[in-house]
């Protein structure tokens, strides 16, 4: 197969606007290099229809302002797999928005596939390999090599085909509105805006003292400027185990940081003098300045309602294993949960179930109400 061409001009993508519009479908796929750097971005984007591949460099300087108005399009199908990340990425470098959706693992959930990743569905229905090594690429680097564009245009080059077998298979099985409308709740997906402190989006701070806290939020300011400082990722300046670790030790000496977990010696050797910084002056905040974490209210323990959600789960696992789904892509346990607080008695209570899709109502409602009542 000849290498797809790379366009790295506004000029160019404007062309290729001009020649997707003459199609109904088209397959998209982007790579980013959330790995490699502090800020991630797009580094790539692929695009292909039943006949040819094309890739777009942004980074190059190519404009994607031309193909807003077509990917905005409903009536131009996207396939995606794993539309999810690319959605938001889209949204928040280009200010893209993605309609009419096709999502090709979406619909291997649904059709109760085992393996849903890219490569393990393109090697069972075509036999086709993906080299994983490209998987974990910096994808901002430049050029690009022979083996990295090969990859990123084998990501759409079968999506076409996948299509008309898994759509098919959807239809026989009753499933394609089912999924049309998880594609069209995936479409609105967008990366939160978080304000703040950091330690709110930090997983395990909840259990921490407001000492503790205190230097938790000292080291993680820290990490992140030294991220930004390099232009590396958050995890490669030090992880969170050894942050979580270092804030419930407040350790005040060298010798301490020996027994911090993950942190080598090397890595105390670079950073120990500013993280034993960053401590002592957590440990010096009076104790009117110490953050507190935010409790949301308590929700009391109701026996009732505990044994509403395990009857559903019972009968979760049981359709779930009828329809050979997974339980949690048939319903999720914080729909169970909303189902048991509220308690609907009838079809007339099931729009004050926030989480409640349309296609559950149908499919599962009946069920749902009679385990409820």
């Amino acid at each position: 197969m000849s290498l797809p061409p790379i366009l790295t001009s506004t000029e160019q993508v404007a062309d290729l606007a001009q020649k997707l519009a003459e199609y109904t479908i088209i397959a998209v796929d982007l790579e980013a290099d959330s790995m490699h750097n502090y800020q991630e971005k797009v580094c790539l984007l692929q695009f292909s229809t039943a006949n040819e591949t094309v890739l777009i460099d942004p980074l190059a300087g190519a404009n994607l302002e031309p193909l807003k108005q077509l990917l905005a399009d409903p009536q131009v199908r996207k396939i995606f797999h794993a539309a999810d990340y690319d959605i938001r990425c889209l949204a928040r470098d280009f200010n893209i928005e993605i309609n009419g959706l096709f999502d090709t693992m979406i619909s291997c959930q649904f059709l109760g596939e085992e393996k849903f990743g890219l490569a393990d569905v393109l090697r069972k229905y075509f036999e086709v390999e993906l080299d994983k090594q490209y998987q974990r690429a910096d994808w901002s680097k430049r050029p690009l090599t022979e083996g990295m564009i090969r990859y990123a245009a084998e990501d759409t080059n079968h999506l076409h085909r996948l299509v008309e077998i898994l759509e098919q298979q959807l239809i026989e099985k009753g499933r394609l509105e089912w999924v049309q409308e998880e594609f069209s709740l995936l479409e609105k997906v967008r990366f939160a805006v978080h304000d703040g402190p950091l330690f709110l989006r930090f997983k395990g701070a909840g259990t921490l003292a407001p000492r503790q806290l205190a230097v938790l939020e000292n080291l993680l300011q820290w990490r992140d400027e030294e991220a930004r400082r390099r232009d590396c990722p958050l995890y490669k300046v030090l992880g969170n185990k050894s942050l979580l670790h270092l804030a419930k030790l407040k350790p005040t000496g060298r010798k301490k940081l020996q027994e911090v977990e993950g942190l080598s010696p090397r890595l105390s050797e670079r950073y120990g003098g500013k993280l034993l910084h960053q401590v002592a002056m957590a440990l010096d905040l009076p104790e009117a300045e110490l953050p507190v974490y935010p409790r949301g209210e308590r929700r009391q323990k109701d026996l009732q309602v505990d044994k509403r959600l395990n009857r559903l789960k019972d009968w979760r696992k049981k359709i779930a294993a009828e329809l050979a789904l997974d339980p949690g892509v048939l319903i999720n346990n914080a729909l169970l949960e909303e189902l048991a607080r509220k308690q609907p008695r009838c079809e007339g209570d099931f729009p004050q179930i926030d989480l409640l899709k349309n296609w559950q109502r149908k499919v599962l409602g009946e069920g749902i109400l009679r385990i409820l009542n």
